[in-house]
């Protein structure tokens, strides 16, 4: 069964009062929303994930080199980008635009191995795998190697003898770092577009002591446990780059031209916002063009807290071209954008 759920976007946005105040402005920080980093065409609604990490058998043995040398299991790798696939496809079956998300179950000829980037596939492979199983767009698990190191170091100890009597002996110690690397490509074919080539690298870190080097890495049983948890954040984490996602971003505005605009920047400090802008209103008629022209500015500053994105164009606008606010130049494209992200997120 699959279960879904709906995101919500937030469309105003999280104000926090902070650190930078000096002078005639003072910044606050907002949480925006942006648009999915990775866009597929409106139509795609079935996904194919295709693993095409596992080496062709001519490089295989250069790839089992590299696991003796680096002491990795013999399939962690196999069960590593098992789990990774699993977690990515359980994400994406949670976004409502898909409605049906498949491994495929094919095995494509041609990898190098050993973390390295395959060609990318003809659209002829990809149009021919979306045809036979049915699905609108491809996201290929292209890169899963792990590479471990190990240190090791002696301790004097006791053990208990035969007699429960202790004798002297040395325990050796194993410190293993575990790399992990990962490499995703998502194919379009209706855009005929590869939409996203993404590298990921995480690390693990395992200990174990035993009587010689062999048995304290056998100690070391967390590492394959952590690996495979590793494997799956990273496969979960690939799936929110196709959902609207938070950016922090400042916005400046101005306290210190009146004696108003310093009592409606304490009215901000304490979250009454509305108590503020009819301060900054009754500046925008102040005689002096200046400050007349910060408190316009201040105004498109306080309709895009209230998600009114034209309304603040509008007074950014006043302000630059009735009182050459050179500032509110630039916030008028800042707003711009942030009008035309959330037709983006909308649409998704």
């Amino acid at each position: 069964m699959k279960h879904k759920f709906t995101y919500k976007i937030f469309v105003l946005p999280l104000f926090c009062i902070l650190i930078i105040g000096c002078g005639s402005k003072k910044s606050l920080k907002t949480e925006v929303i942006k648009p999915p980093i990775v866009s597929l065409d409106a139509s795609v609604k079935k996904i194919g994930i295709l693993n095409r990490s596992i080496p062709s058998d001519e490089n295989s043995g250069l790839d089992q080199v590299d696991k003796i040398l680096s002491i990795e299991g013999e399939k962690l790798d196999k069960e590593g980008a098992e789990q990774a696939i699993v977690a990515l496809k359980t994400a994406l079956l949670q976004n409502p635009r898909f409605t049906e998300v498949v491994v495929l179950p094919v095995k494509l000829d041609q990898n190098p191995g050993g973390g390295v980037f395959p060609s990318s596939l003809s659209w002829d492979q990809i149009e021919d795998l979306c045809k036979k199983n049915n699905v609108d767009a491809i996201f290929s698990l292209a890169i899963y190697d792990t590479d471990a190191k190990a240190t090791y170091t002696v301790e004097n100890t006791k053990i208990e003898g035969p007699l429960g009597i202790e004798i002297p002996a040395i325990e050796h110690i194993v410190n293993i770092d575990t790399r992990i690397k990962t490499g995703w490509r998502i194919y379009d074919p209706i855009r005929k577009k590869v939409c996203d080539q993404l590298s990921v690298n995480e690390r693990t870190r395992s200990k174990g002591k035993g009587v010689n080097p062999i048995k304290a890495i056998e100690a070391a049983t967390n590492r394959k446990q952590s690996v495979l948890q590793i494997s799956q954040k990273i496969g979960s984490d690939y799936a929110l780059r196709l959902l609207p996602y938070k950016d922090k971003v400042y916005r400046d505005y101005y306290v210190k031209a009146t004696p108003n605009f310093e009592i409606a920047k304490r009215k901000v400090e304490t979250g009454q916002w509305e108590g503020a802008a009819e301060l900054w209103e009754k500046e925008t008629s102040n005689p002096d063009p200046e400050i007349a022209g910060q408190a316009c500015f201040n105004m498109a500053f306080y309709n895009e807290i209230k998600g009114d994105y034209t309304k603040a164009i509008e007074w950014a606008t006043t302000a630059y071209t009735d009182y050459e606010n050179k500032n509110a130049l630039r916030y008028i494209d800042e707003l711009k954008e942030r009008i035309e992200n959330q037709r983006i997120v909308n649409e998704n």
